[in-house]
């Protein structure tokens, strides 16, 4: 074991929640030198006050993001977990960051939520080092499990977390050991995964039903939901199912072509969807049933 070696930890979010915890438990709390936690203004629960509280009960230093000391605690290897930030380091120091995809495959933003979009038969997790480029480091390890749809992105991130858990903590003793060996990526078999904006989050009605289904529990809870606009006001689509097609002589995605017990039946490039619930942003209130039968669920519109 490396004589100086310590762990300083970029925690956000479930998964990092579940890092720490996998860490304490297996280690002890001698095993890190530090936390640094942030907030997520893009979901309901980023698990800020738990991750904080869990490592102050450990007698471990903990710093939010905006207010990290200049006399921080020396660490040699820094974990990442769901950061977003450049993390400076130190010479000598390593940053290694779990990230959430099977690499190459979905290098960059929410991967996850594109892997259940696209109805990936697996999702995983990779271990890897830092480098000058964004998740093109070698890989240490990965984790992996398989998936059946439909699945919501709350239920998949339960799912994943323990392979955070497991990955992190075989990483760690890798480290201790000083036995971590990294194996460069196949950039011939990369693949990318965009940023999200709220722009991001309205539903291409020319999709078909089944992909805007995934999407919709993609993008839910504890996001922000699959949005859409009706009648020129923004709602999010909570739930919904995918329907067997009907033939549509003059097919117009985003039309409502049927109401089955005030939930309406949308028009999709191919296929129908069936909204089973729908709430007015902000108000989250209720929005069905709809006020009325002739109703266009629209994109995202610049001009709204």
């Amino acid at each position: 074991m490396p004589a100086e070696f310590g762990t300083g930890l970029y925690l956000m979010t479930a998964k990092g929640e579940a890092v720490l915890q996998r860490l304490l438990a297996d280690h002890g709390p001698n095993c890190v030198n530090y936390v640094v936690v942030a907030h997520d203004a893009g979901i309901e629960q980023d698990c800020y006050d738990s991750i904080t509280r869990l490592a102050s009960d450990a007698g471990i230093p903990v710093h939010d993001r905006l207010t990290v000391p200049q006399d921080l605690k020396e660490a040699s290897h820094l974990f990442a977990v769901s950061w977003r930030w450049l993390i400076p380091l130190s010479a000598g120091q390593e940053l290694i960051v779990l990230h959430d995809s099977l690499l190459p495959r979905y290098r960059g933003f929410a991967p996850l939520v594109s892997a259940l979009i696209n109805g990936d038969p697996e999702i995983g997790v990779t271990a890897l080092f830092a480098n000058e480029e964004y998740d093109r480091g070698p890989i240490i390890a990965q984790r992996s499990i398989a998936v059946n749809y439909p699945i919501t992105i709350a239920e998949a991130i339960s799912a994943i977390a323990p392979c955070y858990a497991e990955l992190s903590s075989e990483v760690f003793d890798l480290l201790r050991a000083d036995k971590t060996v990294g194996r460069t990526q196949d950039d011939a078999t990369a693949t990318y995964s965009l940023w999200r904006d709220e722009q991001d989050y309205f539903v291409d009605w020319s999709w078909d039903a089944e992909r805007i289904r995934r999407f919709v529990d993609a993008v839910g809870s504890p996001y922000k939901g699959a949005a859409t606009l009706v009648d020129g006001k923004r709602c999010r689509i909570l739930s919904c199912e995918a329907l067997p097609d009907v033939e549509v002589v003059d097919r117009s995605p985003g039309k409502v072509i049927f109401s089955h017990q005030g939930k309406p039946v949308v028009v999709c490039g191919k296929g129908l969807l069936r909204i089973l619930r729908l709430i007015d942003d902000p108000s989250r209130a209720d929005a069905l049933p709809l006020p009325k039968f002739r109703v266009r669920f629209k994109g995202y519109n610049p001009y709204e």
